[in-house]
């Protein structure tokens, strides 16, 4: 079905929101597309990206081979994820230090409907499906407390951490964010971020070109990573469906522990402007975190996520029939 503008204007909101997503240490980009419904159209679109294009447009003209790739998909997705990634990322980041227990409970809730939506849709639950599930939890589970290390910002690491943490962006329940944070690259990439957009804002020419070169190097990698993948995930969804599903369900339900609000901290580390900030972290109970726990609000905060979620599931359910 061919589709109008409004229709793109909802995917470029939906963009904004899976860019948002990718900002969070813990939260997936890629559970966004999945709840939103536009997952599998983004697996089979960036699929269609190939240097045929030029061979197509060469033959057919460039609406033809514009249409091929779903060419106004992407830009709408993609505009709406560089939208967000550039205004937000500095919000994002500001909330998460003044009020982490809150934003964390709404992730939480955001992603516990997350699981419930993406299981439901496992058609049978057979051992490929079970192995699946369980190979998917225990990686995602060991993600969230694997120590991070520290590195240099070299280019040739900045193209490594994109190459790895777009593959991550990508599938629901594993974040981009924090493979970029064990890694080491994450305070370096969110900090090149708020140049960049400082850079413009201000107009100084050094800083916009140095900023861009660090991105330039982080977006190639995540360009070959994000086409490199795509074709598995593709071939994953077309052969083993339930196995995938099951595999990505056991992704988020393992990355519950990250997004669990009550942490006690066990090492610090200094981030890109001279802060102390948390570098390993626990889970523990609400009564056992030292300070205020803000238990209440932090339930109705889960169960906002949760609704937000349960509604938009409603939403796309409504709207593609």
């Amino acid at each position: 079905m061919r589709k109008l503008f409004p229709d793109y204007f909802l995917i470029t909101l939906k963009g904004l929101a899976m860019g948002a997503a990718d900002v969070v240490p813990g939260v997936s980009g890629g559970t966004i597309a999945f709840i939103s419904g536009i997952y599998q159209e983004l697996i089979d679109s960036i699929n269609k990206v190939d240097l045929s294009f030029f061979s197509s447009w060469k033959k057919n003209g460039f609406k033809i081979a514009w249409q091929q790739i779903n060419g106004s998909f992407l830009l709408a997705l993609v505009s709406g994820i560089a939208i967000s990634i550039l205004s937000l990322s500095k919000v994002i980041t500001n909330l998460l230090a003044t009020q982490p227990i809150l934003v964390w409970s709404f992730f939480f809730g955001l992603v516990i409907a997350s699981i419930f939506f993406v299981g439901k849709q496992i058609t049978k639950f057979n051992v490929p499906s079970w192995l699946a599930f369980i190979v998917g939890t225990a990686l995602s589970y060991y993600i969230t407390i694997a120590e991070p290390f520290a590195s240099p910002d070299s280019y040739f690491y900045l193209f490594i951490s994109g190459f790895i943490a777009i593959i991550a962006m990508i599938l629901p329940g594993i974040s981009g964010a924090f493979i970029l944070l064990l890694m080491g690259s994450y305070t370096v990439v969110i900090g090149t971020i708020n140049s960049f957009r400082e850079a413009i804002l201000g107009m100084n020419m050094q800083l916009l070109g140095q900023a861009i070169l660090k991105l330039g190097t982080f977006a190639i990698g995540a360009i070959l990573g994000l086409k490199l993948f795509s074709k598995v995930l593709h071939w994953m969804f077309d052969n083993q469906r339930n196995a995938t599903l099951a595999l990505l369900t056991g992704f988020m339900l393992g990355s519950l522990n990250k997004v669990w609000p009550w942490k006690k901290v066990i090492s610090t580390r200094i981030d890109s402007h001279g802060n102390e900030v948390p570098f390993m972290e626990k889970s523990i109970l609400p009564h056992y975190f030292e300070g205020e726990n803000h238990l209440i609000m932090a339930i109705v905060l889960m169960v906002f996520g949760f609704l937000t979620i349960f509604i938009l599931e409603k939403v796309a359910v409504k709207f593609s029939k």
